[in-house]
């Protein structure tokens, strides 16, 4: 099996359980965050949904300046708007890693906060982290919804709320 195929296997597996996370984000609890630092739930999901898109960037291209305004996700207000979206980035990403030789995860990619460089990474790296990234803020969208009292999906099996406990 190539390195894009586990990829491409990761993500799908990935996916599900981001899908049952985005779908259960309550309508009326967009604005809300935790803490004045934190996103709001609307910020965190859109960041989710739109991190499969990111796999299509890194394969794309030789790196990003974050201070350029690259990527501009919509305004989203409904978990059906939200799975929309992330549906769409979804193929996208799933679409550029079927395309991808494992030769295409070699070359450097450049991260840069304007003249300041951020980290300069093999593609396949900076592939990994986009799925790592969905997972980390995955966990912290299902943090926000506990405090919310929503009961929370399980990424890989039962949750306690889904067990009953």
């Amino acid at each position: 099996m190539t390195t894009t195929q586990k990829f491409l296997e990761q993500l799908e597996e990935e996916s599900a359980a981001t899908r049952k996370m985005l779908s259960v984000v309550p309508d009326g609890k967009f604005d809300w965050k935790p803490h004045p630092k934190s996103m709001s739930i609307r910020e965190l999901a859109t960041h989710i949904a739109e991190i499969p898109g990111w796999i299509t960037t890194a394969l794309t291209t030789d790196g990003l300046d974050v201070t350029q305004k690259h990527l501009d996700p919509p305004v989203i207000n409904t978990s059906i708007e939200l799975l929309g979206f992330f549906e769409k980035t979804l193929v996208k990403g799933r679409t550029s890693l079927q395309n991808a030789k494992d030769e295409d995860l070699v070359p450097t990619w450049t991260m840069r906060y304007g003249d300041k460089v951020i980290s300069v990474r093999p593609k396949e790296d900076v592939i990994r982290m986009c799925i790592s990234q969905i997972i980390h803020h995955r966990a912290q969208l299902g943090v926000f919804l506990r405090l919310l009292d929503v009961p929370i999906p399980g990424p890989y099996g039962p949750s306690a709320d889904e067990k009953g406990m």
